[in-house]
């Protein structure tokens, strides 16, 4: 019984942090740390940006629950780690690598949730755009285009 504790945990860490990185994005980093966001908003083709530093300073809970969960045998902090930890590596595969292609890989890959998420996650990047600040759940405006989309192209 503990086992789906722990797994429950994990999920809602997860999507725990799906709202923490669409909150983080908009007051933060379009707020007072937008001097560190705002190459990421300039796409030049670079690897490295400062907004790189958000990564590391949302792993930072992750290891310290994994640490303390490991070091103490403490299976909630373990979990609560490992949920953080899944969703940070969610989020590099879709927008680092998938979206932005700073990895060159999953070039041909698609579906209608990813096609629908990336046009919310692009259009987000449009200048002056004040919206779509989710990175792996987009709002469902975008999903009902995308599945509306895939039915008139079948008639």
């Amino acid at each position: 019984m503990n086992f789906l504790i722990y797994i429950l945990i994990v999920l809602a860490l997860f999507f725990f942090m799906e709202f923490m990185a669409w909150f983080t994005h908009k007051y933060v980093m379009h707020g007072f740390l937008w001097v560190l966001h705002k190459d990421h908003h300039i796409r030049d083709g670079r690897k490295v940006e400062w907004n790189d530093v958000f990564a590391v300073i949302f792993a930072v809970p992750s290891i310290l629950l994994i640490y303390f969960g490991v070091v103490n045998p403490n299976y909630y902090l373990l979990s609560a780690g490992i949920g953080i930890l899944l969703y940070g590596l969610a989020y590099f595969m879709f927008h680092d690598v998938y979206v932005h292609q700073r990895v060159p890989i999953l070039r041909n890959f698609s579906n209608r949730y990813l096609r629908a998420t990336v046009k919310a996650h692009l259009e987000h990047h449009n200048p002056h755009a004040h919206y779509n600040y989710g990175f792996l759940i987009a709002p469902m405006k975008y999903y009902i285009e995308e599945f509306a989309r895939k039915k008139a192209a079948q008639k």
